[in-house]
């Protein structure tokens, strides 16, 4: 047994004891400093649906135990009821987040997500229901994390799994993000927001909002609606993001915000807002059969963005700021996922000798405790109290941990956990 597995379980048993019950069924606080559930108790990014995937991922470790098999099973239920409620079609958050957890437990429900979503449905688009600023209220959010995108991909993957009225969901979303989409000197671009409701709106071109997600989900949706022409989309798509980026050296990356805010750094290098999500994009424009994106292949680019992580200096603290985060969002497991994928694909030593030097990273950070608590350089008290959730806790470090405990001990070839957004790396 790696090292790995060992910090994994003993992680798995804290977040556990974090699980806590009300009249409506589990939820676990955002940080152990909560005492209530919040707004986004039962979502993928900081809610149970986080959990969920962690439980697919142990699934393929060990066998689950009477008590995880009991928490499985009432966090189902849980999604489940309050899926006839929910006005939320998000990710991250919502009703796509419910069908992806209601999948990776093997429960029955997907259908009744992928009903609501398109029960919800207007001629263009879904209702925004995240606050952002000065944007207007009816202003339609296209991208993965909180708009059509998320929809394409979450409809997309209960395709997959043979989910009654996932097909005309896809289709619906892929009508609604081409209709919205811009042409441009390159090829297209999509924003976060619609521009016709936002004009000049900010764009964050990466994976969580940005042409890059956008692009992935088109192309992995024309993959399995066989749909050349969302193909071409999610092709011209990267034609305008590499255009937004630049080489440096043998790597490449892109802006993290456009424009860049005032005091904020130009790069990031993570899932959300940097190569290691922007990698993904180029991994489902290649599964695609898309030969070539800016005068090279998509397999070219994703190999960039990655190395553009690597040359940044990932994962030291080279400043204030820069890195203080672990978790699969912004930080350490995310990147380090994204590289076990590639080594899994590809079988590099080069590869394998990197996510091996996050999962270390990952294991010294912990500094001997279950958790992992991150770093805000610009808070009163810089060291943050200890997440919980997937996105931003111990739920996400821990599932990777068991995967790379797992694919260290079986090789290569060990099952790997998909998910709505990584099943085509695979």
């Amino acid at each position: 047994m790696t090292p790995y597995r060992d910090l994994a379980e003993s992680s798995w048993a804290w977040v556990f004891e974090q699980v806590r019950w009300d009249d409506g069924g589990p939820w676990i606080p955002l940080a152990t400093t909560d005492l209530e559930p919040a707004w986004d108790r039962d979502g993928f990014h900081s809610g149970i649906g986080g959990l969920a995937h962690l439980l697919a991922e142990l699934r393929l470790t060990r066998e689950l135990n009477a008590a995880e098999r009991g928490l499985a099973s009432a966090i189902a239920a849980r999604l489940r009821s309050q899926i006839e409620h929910s006005e939320d079609i998000t990710f991250f958050d919502g009703l796509a987040s419910t069908l992806g957890a209601l999948i990776a437990l093997e429960e029955p429900g997907a259908d009744l997500a992928v009903a609501r979503i398109d029960a919800l449905a207007l001629e263009d688009g879904w209702r925004r229901t995240t606050p952002l600023g000065s944007t207007p209220e009816e202003g339609r959010l296209l991208d993965l994390t909180l708009g059509a995108a998320g929809v394409l991909l979450g409809a997309t993957w209960a395709a997959q799994h043979h989910v009654a009225g996932a097909v005309p969901l896809a289709e619906r979303a892929a009508r609604v993000l081409i209709a919205e989409r811009e042409a441009t000197d390159a090829g297209s671009n999509w924003r976060f927001v619609a521009e016709r409701f936002d004009p000049g709106h900010i764009q964050m071109p990466n994976f969580s909002h940005g042409v890059a997600g956008i692009s992935a989900s088109l192309a992995v949706a024309g993959t399995v609606l066989e749909r050349p022409d969302l193909v071409e989309a999610a092709r011209q798509g990267a034609e305008h993001l590499v255009t937004l980026g630049r080489r440096e050296g043998d790597g490449f990356v892109v802006p993290r915000r456009i424009p860049l805010a005032p005091d904020q750094d130009e790069l990031t290098h993570n899932w959300c807002q940097g190569g290691a999500g922007t990698s993904l994009a180029f991994a489902a424009l290649d599964r695609a059969g898309i030969a070539e994106v800016g005068g090279d292949s998509p397999a070219t680019w994703r190999r960039r963005s990655l190395q553009g992580i690597q040359d940044a200096g990932v994962p030291e603290r080279r400043y204030p700021g820069f890195w203080d985060n672990d978790g699969r969002c912004c930080g350490t497991a995310g990147v380090a996922d994204v590289f076990l994928d590639l080594w899994q694909t590809e079988g590099r030593q080069a590869d394998l000798d990197y996510l091996l030097l996050l999962s270390e990273t990952l294991r010294q950070r912990a500094d001997g405790q279950p958790f992992w608590r991150f770093v805000e350089h610009t808070a009163p008290e810089p060291l943050l109290p200890a997440g919980v959730g997937w996105m931003q806790g111990a739920t996400g470090i821990a599932a990777y941990l068991f995967r790379v405990s797992r694919v260290l001990e079986e090789g290569r070839d060990a099952p790997r956990a998909a998910r709505m957004d990584n099943w085509w790396v695979s």
